[in-house]
This record gives C-alpha cells, structure tokens and sequence, in this order.
C-alpha cells in the first residue's frame, strides 16, 4: 500500500468509495506486460486511445449503440500480420446498449480480462454516476476515484470548495437573481443534454426574470436546475483552458506539468459574436439567447511571462487536492481560466480528469508537452506513457484506485 494512502478511500463528507485493497487484488493479477487501456467512447477518447497506440498499448472504447461508428469502423485499428498498427487506434470496441453498462459485472470481468486501465472522462461520471462508480466499478481506474465528485457544482465540497481552501481566484458568487446589478453568467445543466450547458448572462434582475422564463419555455432548462444554478460575475476577457499532468511517479524532474492549452467553439455563442452590434440586435426572441454549449476546441499559447503564475495556480491546485482528497489529483486535469483586463486570472471551472478539449492535441501533441518531453506529446499519450512507465516498474498501484 502506498504510503499516506487510505486502506478504505473515502470522501471528505465520509461516504465509503470502493476498497482499495478489492483494486490492488485485481491488479495482483494483471499480466503488466500485456496492459490496455480503456474509456467511455466519447468526449476525450479519441485522444486516450490514440496516445496509447503511439506507446504500444492496446486500446478499449466502451461505446453506446447508435454512437459507436468512429470508434468501430472510421478509428478502427488495423493491424499486419506482424501486430504492428498500419492505420486507426481502436483495437476494440465493446458496443454496449448504454454506456452506464460499463458497470455490470459481465462488462467489468471483460475489462478485468484485458488488464484494462480504464481512464475516466466526462461522458463516464456524467452516463455512469458517481456513486456507482465509487461503489461498484471493480476495475483499477487511472487517477483519483474520489475526486471525480468533487467536479458536481452541487456537492458541498466541490471544486469551488477546494478553491477556496487553496486561496485560488474565481468569479465572485451572486447569492440571488435580485443581487445581480451588473453583468453576471447563470450556470446551470441543459434540461435533456444534461452533459451540456443551459447557461446564460443576465445584467439585472429584470433580465434574469425574462431570459429564464424564455429558456423554461423553450425546454432547454428546468425549474428545479434554475432553482440550484451558481450565478457568477461575469469575467470579460480570452478564455484558457490549462491542461496539465501529475505524476506521482517522477522523480527526477517536476512532479507538475503544463501540456497544453484550448479554448473553445460554442453554440450559439459563437456566431453571435461575429454578428455586428446592430445585427444582433435585429435577432427574434427565438435566436437572441446564445448557447453555450461546447462544440469543438482550438489550441493556444500563453504570454511566457503569465506562465510563472499557472504553474503557481496549479502547484496550489494540487496541493488542496493532496489534502482533502487523498491521494489527491493524479494524471491529467483541466483549470478552466477567464483573464480579466488588469491579467488577472480566474479558475471558472476545474476538470479533475481528462478534459474535453484534448482531442486538439492528437497525434502533433502540443508545444508545451512537445518541448517537455522532446518528441510529440499529447494528453493521451502522457497517460498512455504512465500507465507503461508504472507497469514496467511495477507501480501500477501509484497511480490507479
């Protein structure tokens, strides 16, 4: 067992998260010369897979029928006779009826056959849930089991809770709609999408009352998620979304690492902004409230002398998570950043996994990742680098639970 680790992880609140000592019998029987690594077939995965192709690992999408063709035939890895991969970076993709199926015994034993490091995204907490996932997913998951939850703006210690504990920047909270006197955004889930956003920005009390009575209308939010939903100040400025790595097996170089960075395509936010100020303003009640869902990403630099100040952000990130999320963050995580007109920055959202946008790093890696390590790096395949470093060691316990 790894030292300061839990023999029973649990979560700050107290809940129980699977035994530990269930996850390192399974992995007791890994072949570590024959590991592969799975994940929900969608959000990130095409990265994850990719990544551990470049590295030799064979690869696992776990898909929902209806939305499995990219990994079953347009991504599907083709192999020679030699086993060397000529095209694709699929090796398998188990096409189940839902993906929360993952979860069934059947489907884990499968997993557990492959020596399977499955490694969460998005889709997988958002189709699976997180209390099935901490309960009942006896497969070695690649990072910090608990700390997915922490993700749930509605959970009392989320990650606006480890923000505080950790004295990092975010948006100033509006308490209720009357309070909102200049311009602020409403976070809340899309009412049928609930992998999406039903976002929108309101300057007054007036305006909240009139764009939340038009999208209740519409069916894109519900009453019961309006009545929960953050309000925020709105911070007018670029968007960076930092990608950064934890390694708790490194031990020559630093621990933390900046990947990459994305920001993001939304809909419909996206073209209205391209519109003239007297274009909008022509726009009907059906087209004038912008969407804010998130559609496709791009890549993007920071200004180096900005750059001391992530990595301080982050360092502080981690630690926070370190002590009231034991382990803390492991592998990949997202810090969601507005910059306002003074440079100063502010963490909107975190993403304790994988994040959405990492697919831009594919194949070409990203400079940051690229000049670290000397060769094309992108998020999947510095996860795909780890799981192989750990096996090869023999410390695949480091870095799962």
């Amino acid at each position: 067992m790894i030292k300061g680790w839990p023999r029973i992880g649990t979560q700050p609140g107290g809940d129980r998260v699977i035994d530990r000592q269930r996850v390192l019998k399974v992995l007791e029987a890994y072949d570590e010369d024959a590991v592969s690594v799975g994940t929900i077939a969608s959000h990130s995965a095409l990265d994850v897979c990719d990544g551990a192709a470049e590295e030799g690992l064979r690869t696992i999408a776990v898909c929902q029928r209806g939305r499995e063709a990219p990994y079953a035939r347009y991504f599907k890895a083709a192999r020679g006779p030699d086993g060397r991969l000529r095209r694709g970076m699929v090796d398998e993709a188990l096409v189940l009826g839902k993906f929360s199926e993952v979860l069934s015994p059947k489907v884990q034993e499968t997993l557990r056959s492959r020596n399977t490091i499955f490694v969460p995204n998005r889709s997988f907490s958002s189709y699976c849930g997180l209390d099935a996932i901490e309960d009942e997913f006896l497969v070695p998951l690649f990072g910090s089991r608990n700390l997915l939850r922490s993700e749930e703006r509605s959970e009392k210690k989320s990650y606006y809770w480890l923000l505080e504990k950790a004295k990092l920047p975010f948006p100033e909270r509006i308490e209720a709609p009357a309070d909102i006197d200049a311009l602020a955004i409403v976070k809340l889930p899309h009412k049928t999408k609930k992998l999406e956003r039903g976002f929108f920005t309101a300057a007054s009390a007036k305006e909240y009352r009139e764009k939340s009575a038009a999208l209740l209308k519409a069916g894109v939010i519900s009453k019961a998620d309006l009545a929960a939903a953050r309000i925020e100040r709105y911070v007018i400025g670029p968007v960076f979304n930092f990608d950064f790595f934890y390694s708790p097996l490194e031990r020559a170089g630093e621990k933390l690492e900046l990947l990459g960075i994305d920001w993001r395509f939304e809909t419909s936010l996206d073209g209205h902004v391209r519109l003239p100020a007297d274009q909008q303003l022509t726009l009907n009640d059906a087209q004038r409230i912008p969407g804010y869902i998130v559609i496709g990403h791009n890549s993007a630099t920071l200004r180096e002398s900005a750059l001391n100040e992530i990595f301080g952000i982050a360092e502080r990130y981690v630690r926070a998570t370190q002590e009231h999320y034991p382990p803390g963050i492991v592998g990949p995580f997202t810090l969601q950043t507005c910059v306002d007109k003074e440079e100063d920055f502010y963490i909107y959202d975190v993403a304790p996994r994988i994040g959405g946008g990492t697919n831009i790093h594919m194949s070409v890696g990203h400079p940051y990742g690229n000049s670290l390590w000397r060769r094309p790096m992108s998020t999947g395949r510095r996860v795909a680098v780890e799981i192989k470093r750990a096996a090869n060691e023999g410390r695949l316990d480091e870095i799962v639970t």
